[in-house]
């Protein structure tokens, strides 16, 4: 699975869960760009990736996750 890919599924997850449709995702982006980015809509958006990649994170690997970045990369290892 290619970078691109990942990002237009996860651009895709964002605008559903974050209820905007013009949401346009990057690497350094934080939880802190996005209003609404909360706990709670957090998990909703961990529930929906691992749902439409088909992956299960360890709890480990969302620690780890400082940015979307780190989620693009954590999804790509998990193809591998």
């Amino acid at each position: 699975m290619t970078e691109n890919q990942v990002i237009e599924k996860l651009t895709f997850i964002f605008q559903k869960v974050f209820k905007k449709n013009d949401i346009q995702i990057f690497r350094e982006m934080t939880a802190a760009d996005v209003n609404g980015w909360d706990s709670l809509s957090h998990v909703e958006m961990i529930a929906n990736v691992e749902k439409e990649f088909g992956v299960k994170f360890k709890m480990k690997d969302v620690i780890k996750m400082k940015n979307v970045g780190d989620l693009i990369d954590t999804i790509i290892r998990y193809h591998a």
